[in-house]
């Protein structure tokens, strides 16, 4: 089988596609033949060696991946050869086949194909976790989403908007913000033209947003948090920006507020029965028209590097997608 692998750190064009043995499944793991992977911001980080995951070199990069029960190991009776499932990896989706844990398989919902399953799992579950589970957010409340037009922002603008709360969307250019409106956002800032600061208090009337959904990081997380409402929660979800903020601890204190960590990785392995309860409710919605992901392009396995390279460069609008077209 083909694999996308990690030989050595470095940029996207480091990457080198070959063929390598077909996994096989061990005790409590199954074979999926991957059809499509989601291409993820920490994918661009774990083949340069800077995320907090650090497989063993060489190893395939890829998060996210959705295909086809191809093989069982022994003790696995929850899925089937043939099933249409998705998984949420950690690394190892850039390839044709993966060997992954049986208990993290999901099954596909019901008219959901495979490119966009790929780019589901991930970002909704991340996004609905910090939301639901860590913002506590509630209906009637303002949301304010950092980094909206990307993959986790376009999961959280409409999972907020799911939760009956007003979202106010953050992003780096007029197209951006247009793919935040199509995806329900109530009002928008171009933080590159406009003062984040002043726009926040005019929307707000004053009293800034309930819940900050913060992906970027950098030069955007300390005013965000000034302008934070009195009780607000502050969700960390990561530094897509490069730089991770120092945050004066005192406007804690003077916003009586809180600064909430997401990790949804660990999340998903310290709560397996939460995290499919989210994942249940993420098909709901899904189910019912309220989700639906925001695919910018898609490129074949072959392709990877120049997907991680759109990536790494901020220019995708929601989520790319590998696609895995195998003749054998």
């Amino acid at each position: 089988m083909k694999a996308v692998l990690c030989r050595t750190y470095g940029p996207p064009e480091s990457l080198v596609v070959e063929e390598v043995p077909s996994p096989l499944p061990r005790q409590g793991e199954a074979v999926i033949s991957v059809k499509a992977a989601g291409v993820n911001f920490p994918d661009v980080l774990i083949i340069q060696n800077k995320y907090q995951v650090k497989p063993p070199l060489p190893f395939s990069p890829g998060s996210e991946a959705a295909g086809v029960v191809k093989a069982i190991g022994d003790g696995v009776d929850h899925v089937k050869i043939g099933d249409r499932v998705m998984a949420i990896t950690g690394y190892g989706a850039f390839a044709e086949e993966i060997a992954v844990d049986a208990a993290r398989l999901l099954p596909i919902p019901d008219g959901m194909d495979f490119t966009t399953a790929a780019a589901f799992g991930l970002t909704y579950a991340t996004s609905d976790h910090a939301l639901r589970d860590r913002g506590e957010l509630k209906a009637g409340e303002t949301l304010l989403v950092l980094g909206a037009a990307g993959g986790v922002g376009i999961a959280a603008v409409e999972i907020g908007k799911a939760l009956g709360a007003r979202v106010i969307a953050c992003a780096s250019s007029p197209t951006k913000l247009a793919v935040c409106r199509a995806h329900g956002a109530d009002e928008t800032i171009d933080y590159t033209t406009e003062d984040m600061r002043e726009r926040i208090k005019a929307l707000t009337g004053g009293r800034g947003p309930d819940v900050i959904y913060d992906p970027v990081g950098g030069p955007y997380t300390e005013p965000a948090l000034r302008s934070i409402a009195w009780r607000g929660r502050l969700l960390v979800v990561g530094f897509a920006a490069g730089e991770i903020p120092r945050i004066p601890l005192n406007l804690t204190l003077l916003k009586g507020c809180s600064i909430v960590g997401v990790y949804w990785g660990e999340f998903s392995r310290r709560e397996p029965q939460r995290f499919a309860e989210s994942m249940r409710q993420l098909a709901r919605w899904f189910a019912n028209g309220r989700l639906k992901p925001h695919i910018s392009s898609t490129f074949p396995l072959e392709r990877a590097s120049d997907a991680l390279e759109l990536m790494a460069e901020r220019k995708v609008e929601g989520k790319v997608v590998l696609t895995v077209d195998r003749r054998d």
